[in-house]
C-alpha cells in the first residue's frame, strides 16, 4: 500500500499557512483603522474584501482544480496569494486604503484557490474510512497558525511605531515565503487524481452551463443543503467578527481598557481555545450525536454572549467573549458533515456551493460595524447572537432526524 505521509506533510504546513494569513486580517484591522482614521464599518472592508472571494472564486477554483489538476491548484493558488501580500507593500508606501482592499482580495482569491483544491485532496492521501481524521489534524494545524498569527501581529504591526514599516516588513516575509512554498509544491511529488479510481469525483469536461445547472439542481433536491448553507455562512460570520471587532472590545474602557497591542495578544486565546475545541470537539462528536454536541455548544455561547454585553464587570465580560472560540471550533465541520449527508454523487458540488456561503465572513463583520457604529460596540453583538440563534435551530431540526 503506498504511503502518503510526505504529501500529507507538505498539505498540513498550507493548511497552517492559510490559517496564519486569515488570522492576521483581526490585528489588521485596529491597524488600518488608526493608520486612516476609519470608522467601524470602514474597518470592517478588510473582512468584506477579504471573504467575498470565497464567494466569487470558490466555483471557479473548483472547475480549475478538476480542469489542470490538484497539483496546479495548490502552486497557483500560492502564487495569486503571494501578489496579493506583494501589494500590500505598495499599498502601505502611497497610504491608499482601496490598494490594501485590492491585494486584499487578491490575497483571499488565491487562498480560495488553495482551500478548494487541498480540503478534498486530504480525503484522498490515504485510506477513506480515515479521511475525517486527516482533515482534523490538518485542521488543528490551521488551528495552530490562527494562535499564532495575533501573537506574532501584535508584535509587529500593533507594537511597531512606523506604520509604514508595520506592513512591509511581516507582509514581505508572507510574500517570500509563499513563493518559497509553491516552488516546493511545483516539484515535489505529489500522489495524481488517477490514483483514486476507487473515489467518486466530477468529470472535469463539464460546461460552465452544465456546472451551474448541476449546482442549482444539487440545491432544489437537497433542502437541507440550504439550510446547511446557511448555517456557514451565519457560522463564519459570526466566528470573524467576533474575531474582528475582539482588539476593540478589549481597547474599551468598560471591558479591559488594553492597549491595542496587548489586546492584540489576547486574540490568541480566542483562536486557541478554537485549536484547543478541534482535539476535545473530535472525542465529543465521536462518542455523541453531532446534531447534540453542535446544540449543546450553541446553548453555551448564546449565554457566554449575553453575559458579556450584560455584565459591567471587565474581566468577565473580557473572558466570556474569548472563550466563545473554544465552542466555535466543532461548528464548521459539524455543520459541514450534516448538510451534505447522503448526497452520494452530489457531494462535490454541495462542498463547492458551502464554500461560497464563507461570504458570511464578508457581510456579517460590516452589518455588526454599522451597528457598532450607530449605537455602540455592545448593542452591535446582537448580530452575532442571532447568527448563532440560527446555528442552534438548524441543530435542533436534525436532533429530531
Amino acid at each position: 500500500m503506498k504511503s502518503y505521509r510526505q504529501p500529507l506533510i507538505f498539505v498540513t504546513a498550507l493548511f497552517f499557512l492559510f490559517g496564519f494569513i486569515t488570522c492576521l486580517n483581526d490585528i489588521l484591522i485596529p491597524h488600518l483603522k488608526s493608520l486612516f482614521t476609519l470608522n467601524y464599518a470602514q474597518a470592517m472592508l478588510v473582512q468584506v474584501c477579504f471573504f467575498s472571494a470565497y464567494f466569487f472564486m470558490s466555483i471557479p477554483s473548483g472547475r480549475i482544480t478538476l480542469k489542470r489538476g490538484y497539483r496546479f491548484g495548490i502552486v497557483a493558488g500560492l502564487a495569486t496569494a503571494a501578489v496579493g501580500t506583494l501589494g500590500f507593500i505598495p499599498a502601505a508606501h502611497s497610504g491608499s486604503y482601496t490598494v490594501f482592499l485590492i491585494s486584499l482580495f487578491i490575497l483571499a482569491s488565491g487562498i480560495t484557490l488553495l482551500q478548494v483544491a487541498v480540503n478534498p485532496y486530504v480525503t484522498l492521501l490515504g485510506a477513506p474510512e480515515k479521511s475525517a481524521f486527516r482533515l482534523n489534524l490538518v485542521q488543528a494545524f490551521n488551528s495552530l497558525g490562527t494562535t499564532l498569527a495575533p501573537l506574532v501581529g501584535s508584535v509587529f504591526i500593533l507594537a511597531s511605531e512606523d506604520k509604514v514599516k508595520a506592513i512591509e516588513t511581516p507582509y514581505l516575509i508572507l510574500t517570500l515565503a509563499l513563493i518559497v512554498v509553491s516552488l516546493v509544491f511545483a516539484k515535489i511529488p505529489l500522489p495524481s487524481l488517477s490514483d483514486y479510481s476507487n473515489q467518486e469525483v466530477p468529470e472535469g469536461d463539464e460546461t460552465f452551463s452544465q456546472s451551474i445547472s448541476h449546482y442549482l439542481r444539487t440545491m432544489k433536491e437537497n433542502p437541507h443543503l440550504v439550510l446547511g448553507m446557511l448555517a456557514i455562512f451565519f457560522y463564519v460570520g459570526a466566528e470573524v467578527s467576533i474575531g474582528s471587532f475582539l482588539v476593540s472590545w478589549l481597547n474599551d474602557s468598560q471591558v479591559a481598557g488594553f492597549g491595542k497591542e496587548e489586546a492584540g495578544k489576547y486574540v490568541a486565546f480566542y483562536w486557541g481555545g478554537a485549536m484547543v475545541g478541534r482535539f476535545l470537539g473530535s472525542y465529543l462528536t465521536a462518542t455523541f450525536k453531532p446534531s447534540t454536541v453542535l446544540r449543546t455548544a450553541l446553548a453555551v455561547i448564546l449565554i457566554l454572549i449575553v453575559v458579556a454585553v450584560a455584565m459591567y464587570q471587565p474581566s468577565i465580560s473580557m473572558w466570556a467573549i474569548i472563550l466563545i472560540g473554544l465552542f466555535n471550533s466543532i461548528q464548521f465541520p459539524t455543520i459541514f458533515s450534516m448538510s451534505v449527508a447522503g448526497l452520494g454523487k452530489d457531494t462535490p458540488y454541495a462542498s463547492g456551493l458551502l464554500c461560497t456561503c464563507i461570504v458570511g465572513g464578508a457581510l456579517i463583520p460590516l452589518f455588526q460595524g454599522f451597528l457598532a457604529d450607530a449605537s455602540g460596540l455592545r448593542i452591535s453583538y446582537i448580530i452575532p447572537f442571532l447568527c448563532y440563534l440560527y446555528i442552534f435551530a438548524f441543530a435542533k431540526r436534525f436532533e429530531k432526524q
